[in-house]
């Protein structure tokens, strides 16, 4: 029976070509799409789980509440991680990591003993041995145990070893900016890190042993600059160990150290406390941790994770609305074939079976070319969701999960067709005096609107993703980012930065040049850091406010288009401005200065206040306001910035780099433009932008294909009626709006139901964004007319057709 049943399915599979393929082609796609997300899903999940004992392992973060805004951070004082380990029994170990660019991490130039050559390279981070323990790699050269013991030693990746060094590194040595004082040497070289690792992206482990960036700042309580992670004993009670540690931190170590250096404590520190974040949640669960430094790690967002794995379920269940409504309405062709076989002695249960049979044909079928079709495509979903995923063929699970996939999709998408065709009864179905499909028409037409509000819904949501994102790339953020050239790892050139700063000066076309490591946009190289402010004679009345102190010259301003608003620009020629400063506005308005100029405040080293600029936006325009600034002039010259014309920037680059290569002749030059540095800042957010287009184009097209495969079968059953109606004198107009109005009819009530739920989901992810668009009334007409031109367009093509027919043809049998 099984062989029989096989047989009738193949047949019919073969009888109906065009439905066949409508049904296979929509699940297979459904099926390639769903798989592509699932790999996404289960990468992004699986992040930091192959590390041993990762279920032991903890970052510690900083909470805390200031202006009714929940604050979260991950830098913390130097002694933090080794004090912790001596008082509590419950810590087994602690490890640190400094990634600040300001203390030489991120971007380097690097050479070496064996070539003098200068390369600019990144992922540089400082670490503790024992983090290296707590989250071991395998070792490919030397031993990672006591690797980084010893001052000035470090360990690098495979790759990195592969670019540098000739065969085995170990003992090498390694120069950073031409630091011949300062040698690395290579004591161990491992794997390169884990994708699904959120110490992704560094290559270069420095070691922290015999490091003081400054005199006591290993014991330093009031300077925060360290991720701190702290592995406990099992069964421990993480709760009840965040309360002592954060009792610990603030009332024996910050406090009485910030006392003791006459500092006021903030009353922020009342609602301040320390959480312990597990390692296998870091990666999902760190977008609303704010961090100045340079993230060479992508972070992952569990919000996005669990939208995609929604789309995907959404995109699968709409391939199988697609089987169940072309087999349901198939039921006028298969009626009188159900009529026969009872009326021969079949019964139900062998009806059913046949037409489970069937449907687990196709099931196999699609899923087998959905799988081709995920391999084809996963190259470019690669690069839209910028993953290196693979489908996992030699993996034990693979090959039973594509079949029980295949058995359950057939079995779910199949079992109502099979009990509602085997349904029929063969006296009425024989006699013709029954209409098969009346009885599902209110359920098909309930999964036609079920489809077409999931697309709708994706159309929206693509829609207003695009529209952030113009509006962020395009924003006034305060500060001119167009045609800057930002040159990359000139450190190197020493003290003669300012001579190389005077030549490029020479060329036409550049307007001016800034020497400093603090620009306005937050790239590779860029710097940032945290200091408090008060005005001069207040340190012991209130708690300074926190803001940044950035090192610049004295053409910064006009380099970057600032704005000042009061007062003037630095002027060399003026002894007392190496002890001025400009602020920005937020800085005069959170110190409550009434008339800035003149005005003196201090951060340890007191300055006075000679101008004022507009605020402008240095963060991300996802967090919460702008904050104080505060510029000195000063030596920081590992980028500089070059405004130049916008006329042939083609020599102008040439030009530059001539000038470059007489400075640095062993040193290739290294150059970003400013508008696409910032632009890249947002690249996850043009990626969520083009993988929802690519979801609601595949969900459309899916959608359609059963909309087009209904409209074949009701334009067919309605054949005759046509017929009569021309016979009668009806238009052809009148006949494509008879067949199209019901389908239509359809889509508004889905438009209906998918605007507020997707004006809900998309007003809350705009919610992550402190500068955002409004929610725009016309995407939702917009939307309308889009979702009401493809469904015209689709079901068009059977009622034109149907229309235009000789009546004569159609009704000949009557």
């Amino acid at each position: 029976m099984i062989k029989n049943y096989i047989k009738i399915a193949w047949r019919n599979l073969r009888s109906q070509k065009l439905f066949s393929v409508i049904k296979i082609g929509g699940f297979a796609f459904g099926i390639a799409v769903s798989l592509l997300i699932a790999l996404f899903v289960q990468h992004e999940l699986s992040y930091d789980k192959f590390y041993p004992d990762a279920d032991q392992i903890y970052r510690l973060v900083g909470v805390a509440k200031q202006d009714n805004v929940i604050r979260k951070g991950i830098s913390l004082p130097a002694p933090t991680g080794p004090t912790f380990k001596e008082e509590f029994a419950a810590i087994e170990a602690t490890g640190r990591m400094l990634s600040n660019p300001l203390f030489g991490a991120g971007s380097n130039q690097l050479s070496t003993n064996d070539n003098p050559e200068n390369f600019s390279d990144n992922g540089f981070t400082y670490v503790d041995q024992s983090l290296l323990d707590m989250l071991p790699l395998r070792t490919v050269f030397g031993s990672l145990a006591h690797a980084l013991d010893e001052p000035n030693s470090i360990v690098i990746t495979k790759s990195k070893a592969e670019k540098y060094f000739k065969g085995d590194p170990i003992g090498k040595i390694i120069y950073l900016n031409n630091d011949k004082d300062k040698p690395y040497k290579v004591n161990a070289v491992i794997e390169d890190v884990p994708s699904n690792s959120h110490l992704q992206g560094f290559d270069f482990f420095m070691t922290l042993s015999g490091i003081d960036f400054y005199p006591g700042e290993q014991q330093n309580w009031v300077a925060s600059n360290y991720s701190t992670y702290i592995k406990v004993k099992k069964d421990t009670n993480t709760e009840l160990l965040a309360q002592q540690l954060t009792k610990s931190y603030i009332n024996d170590h910050y406090k009485p150290a910030a006392i003791l250096a006459g500092m006021q404590i903030n009353p922020v520190l009342n609602s301040a406390k320390l959480v312990l974040q597990p390692l296998t949640k870091i990666h999902l669960h760190s977008t609303d941790i704010k961090d100045y430094k340079i993230e060479t790690q992508k972070r992952g967002d569990i919000k996005v994770v669990w939208i995609f794995a929604g789309i995907a379920s959404f995109i699968l269940l709409i391939a199988a609305i697609n089987f169940i409504n072309l087999s349901t309405a198939n039921a006028s062709t298969r009626a009188k074939e159900v009529g026969v076989r009872k009326t021969i002695g079949s019964s139900r249960k062998a009806l059913i079976n046949q037409f489970i049979t069937e449907s687990l044909l196709y099931s196999i079928i699609s899923v087998l070319l959905g799988i081709a079709i995920s391999f084809l495509l996963l190259p470019l979903f690669n690069n839209l969701a910028d993953k290196t995923l693979y489908i996992p063929w030699n993996t034990w699970y693979f090959i039973p999960a594509t079949l029980l996939t295949a058995t359950g999709l057939g079995l779910l998408s199949g079992v109502y067709p099979a009990f509602f065709l085997s349904s029929f009864k063969p006296i009425a179905v024989l006699k013709g005096k029954v209409s098969p499909t009346s009885g599902s028409s209110n359920f098909r037409n309930g999964l036609v609107v079920f489809q077409f509000a999931t697309s709708i819904m994706l159309i929206i949501g693509t829609l207003i993703i695009n529209q952030q994102l113009n509006f962020i790339l395009n924003k006034d953020v305060g500060f001119s980012r167009d045609q800057v050239l930002v040159l990359h790892g000139t450190s190197t050139l020493g003290n003669q930065a300012k001579v190389f700063k005077e030549e490029l000066n020479t060329i036409p076309a550049v307007q001016t040049v800034a020497i400093s490591d603090y620009i306005p946009v937050n790239i590779d190289g860029s710097k940032r850091n945290g200091n408090s402010f008060n005005l001069e004679g207040r340190q012991q009345e209130e708690a300074g406010k926190g803001g940044q102190f950035w090192v610049v010259d004295k053409d910064y301003i006009n380099t970057f288009g600032l704005h000042l608003v009061a007062g003037r620009n630095f002027n060399m020629n003026m002894a007392s401005d190496s002890a001025a400063v400009i602020v920005n506005q937020r800085m005069v308005q959170e110190l409550g200065i009434k008339d800035p100029i003149g005005a003196r405040i201090t951060n340890g080293n007191t300055y006075t206040i000679i101008g004022v600029v507009e605020d402008f936006i240095f963060g991300s325009l996802r967090e919460e306001g702008i904050d104080p600034l505060c510029m000195v002039i000063g030596g920081s010259n590992s980028l500089i910035s070059v405004k130049i014309k916008p006329t042939n920037a083609a020599q102008t680059l040439r030009d530059i780099t001539a000038i470059w290569d007489k400075f640095s002749p062993q040193q290739k030059i290294q150059y970003s433009f400013l508008d696409e540095g910032f632009a890249s800042l947002y690249r996850d957010v043009q990626r969520t932008q083009e993988i929802f287009t690519a979801f609601a184009i595949i969900t459309i097209f899916i959608a359609c294909l059963g909309l087009f495969g209904l409209a074949a079968y009701t334009t067919a059953q309605r054949t005759k009626e046509i017929g009569v109606r021309k016979v009668l004198g009806a238009s052809i107009t009148g006949i494509i709006r008879l067949l199209s109005f019901g389908f239509l009819k359809l889509i508004v009530l889905a438009l209906f139901i998918a605007t507020p739920i997707a004006w809900w989901a998309m007003h809350t992810w705009l919610q992550d964004f402190n500068y955002r668009t409004e929610v725009k009334w016309w995407v939702f007409v917009l939307t309308g007319g889009i979702s009401l031109s493809i469904a015209m367009g689709t079901i068009c093509y059977h009622a034109i057709r149907t229309a235009r027919m000789n009546p004569v043809n159609s009704l000949r049998d009557e």
